[in-house]
């Protein structure tokens, strides 16, 4: 059970950097010493930042696929990663983007992946 918590730990933490990585320029112009970088600086940091990602990614689904002697599987591994992504970026839209608002399909959308990770774990 360590090696899963370690691995949804390590999932949690990449995808919080790809989050930024892929959508944070969008809050530049917020940013003083941001708000002109030109978009071939903006795709550099955002790759800086993506190093971070894969950097956990990596040894995250190293330490948690069954082969490695982790307890999860391949589809596992990725139906966890996908929840946590969205879940990462919810919190993410509902801290910077206060003026784009989650609606009821988004939510059902959520509950919809929740239930995948049930069918997925499901033996």
């Amino acid at each position: 059970m360590k090696k899963g918590i370690i691995t949804i730990l390590l999932l949690m933490a990449s995808n919080t950097f790809m989050t930024f990585a892929w959508y944070g320029h969008l809050k530049y112009k917020d940013v003083k010493w941001l708000q002109n970088l030109s978009l071939p600086l903006t795709i550099l940091l955002s790759w800086g930042i993506a190093l971070f990602e894969y950097s956990l990614m990596v040894p995250a689904n190293k330490i948690g696929f069954q082969e490695n002697n982790g307890p999860f599987s391949l589809l596992q591994l990725k139906v966890i990663q996908e929840v946590i992504s969205i879940t990462v970026f919810m919190g993410f839209t509902l801290l910077l983007f206060k003026e784009e608002p989650i609606k009821w399909n988004h939510l059902m959308g959520f509950i919809c992946l929740i239930l995948a990770v049930y069918f997925f774990f499901k033996k």
